[in-house]
This record gives C-alpha cells, sequence and structure tokens, in this order.
C-alpha cells in the first residue's frame, strides 16, 4: 500500500512539474521583452546611481545621455518631470521636493495637492488630497498623520524623496481621481491608448482605443473593462503630439502617461516596464511585439 501511495505522490509532482514547464513555455514575448529589459535596467550596481542622478530641465542632452540605458533616469518622477518640462509638456506645479518632511510648509499648500514618491509604481504612496481627505483611500489624514506615513516611506529607501504637486482638475473643473490615459509609443510610433477610470488605488476600469479614437479589443486584464465607450478628451491631439515627442527623445518602447485637464494636456510620468509585461492578451502582445520589431527592432 505504501509504494502505491508512493507512486501516486510521484505521479502527481511530474503532472505538477509538467504543468509548471507549460507555463513557463507559454509566456508571452511581450513579457520576455519587459523581463529582459528590467534585468537590464535595474539589476547592473549604477542602477540606483543612474536613476536618481538629480537632473534639470535645461541639461543639454547629451548630460542625459551619457551612461548606458540613460532612460533609467526618467523612472525618477521628479528627472521625468523635468525631461518632460524640457521638451515643452504641461506638467503639474511643484510645491515641494524632498526627504525632511519637516520642512514641509502645509499651510502654505492650497486645499487639493498631490503627493507621490520619485520612486515607485501602482500608485503606493501617492495621496491625492482634497480638504484633508485622500481620495485614494477616502480616509482623512491630519498633516501629522501624512508626515509620519511619508517618513516610514522614506525609512525604507534611501533614495527616494517625495514630490508635492498640484492636483489638476477634469476637463469639467473637477476635482477627482484623474482618469489616466497611458500611450504606448515605440520611438515615436503609437500602439494604442490606455484609458483607466481609477475608482481608488488597486480598482478601477479600462479601455483601449488607436489613434482615430477606434475602441479595440482586450489588451490587458489587470483592470475590469468598462462598459461604455469613452468619450475622447478635447485635449487628445494634444497629448498626442507630446507623446510622440517625448517618444523619439526616449527612443525606446515606453509609456507615456497623460492626464486632460481644464489647462490641456498634463504630463504624468514614463513607465518603461508596463506591469512587467504580464496580464497581456494574445491581441496584445501580437500588437505589441509586432511594433517593437517594426519600430523598435534589436532594442532593449
Amino acid at each position: 500500500m505504501f509504494d502505491t501511495i508512493k507512486k501516486s505522490a510521484k505521479k502527481k509532482l511530474r503532472s505538477l512539474i509538467r504543468a509548471f514547464r507549460g507555463k513557463r513555455e507559454e509566456e508571452k514575448e511581450f513579457s520576455k521583452r519587459i523581463k529582459y529589459r528590467h534585468a537590464a535596467f535595474w539589476e547592473p550596481a549604477d542602477a540606483e546611481t543612474v536613476r536618481n542622478t538629480n537632473m534639470d530641465a535645461s541639461d543639454a542632452p547629451e548630460k542625459w545621455k551619457d551612461v548606458e540605458n540613460w532612460q533609467r533616469k526618467l523612472s525618477n518622477k521628479h528627472n521625468s518631470r523635468e525631461f518632460a518640462r524640457m521638451h515643452d509638456c504641461r506638467v503639474p506645479e511643484l510645491y515641494w521636493r524632498g526627504r525632511d518632511c519637516s520642512q514641509i510648509d502645509f499651510g502654505s499648500l492650497p486645499a487639493q495637492y498631490v503627493i507621490r514618491p520619485t520612486i515607485g509604481h501602482s500608485c503606493n504612496s501617492v495621496f491625492l488630497m482634497d480638504n484633508g481627505m485622500n481620495l485614494m483611500d477616502g480616509q482623512t489624514y491630519s498633516n501629522a498623520q501624512i508626515t509620519k506615513t511619508l517618513n516610514k516611506a522614506l525609512s525604507k529607501n534611501r533614495h527616494m524623496q517625495f514630490l508635492m504637486e498640484e492636483f489638476v482638475r477634469t476637463e469639467k473643473s473637477e476635482y477627482k481621481i484623474p482618469d489616466d490615459y497611458k500611450f504606448y509609443m515605440f520611438n515615436g510610433k503609437l500602439s494604442f491608448v490606455q484609458v483607466i477610470n481609477r475608482l481608488n488605488v488597486k480598482e478601477g476600469f479600462t479601455s483601449f482605443y488607436d489613434k482615430e479614437w477606434n475602441l479595440l479589443e482586450n489588451i490587458n486584464s489587470i483592470y475590469k473593462q468598462a462598459a461604455d465607450l469613452q468619450e475622447k478628451p478635447k485635449c487628445f491631439d494634444e497629448m498626442y503630439d507630446f507623446a510622440v515627442n517625448l517618444s523619439k527623445s526616449y527612443e525606446i518602447f515606453v509609456r507615456v502617461d497623460f492626464y486632460a485637464t481644464d489647462k490641456g494636456a498634463v504630463f504624468g510620468e514614463f513607465t518603461p516596464t508596463p506591469g512587467l509585461g504580464a496580464a497581456f492578451t494574445s491581441f496584445g502582445d501580437k500588437l505589441l511585439v509586432d511594433h517593437w520589431d517594426k519600430f523598435c527592432k534589436g532594442m532593449v
């Protein structure tokens, strides 16, 4: 009986191994390329030094591009603001930047403002403050509570700083969690635009569009698909032109994020490894890989 149980256990183990290998073999090409890029960007010893080199909009292009995989500098959200400014893009007003949170003059801030880290992803440590309430989690925070939360995050990463910025309003002049317009770009060429109607830090709805604002089939399954066709932003053409210009300078594949506001298109950030390449559908994978091979062939 013991031998029978042992054989059964081995059989189950072999099945699990085959299943695991099958999943590995099924990994999509775009995911493989993004994971390769992630390793090329962040495994070298100089990774954090490069990312956190302070840059300015007045710096010459040669200074921006003075290291291998220089695009790593743009994963620092302050540097990305400066790069966008250098290319005449609109960015939110900057109220404060730093690590010493005791220097924040909360009394000088407007009733609505945004806090975000210079390093990070997935809206972690982001505050969209509206009269004391963080719209990202629906909780009310005192200035002391905000400072404590920021200091805790800073204690875990000596490179991180925080930006306190303008809370940009929607095209209808509302203060709400803004919709994200994410342009998947290949050296100046658009693959598609992803719209995210964010409800909070983790939840939201999404849909995908081409340059003519035709609805595309599902490309990524991280968020639920929006039930309705999204209204094309009034400043869409401006966002598109900014995305093309920034992408040509960025050179390799990148996702460029914008907000549609009552002031026009406002730059958000660059994302070089969206979702680490996960959750893209077969349709999305083919679309992205085709554009990569056509417009960024051989690039990281």
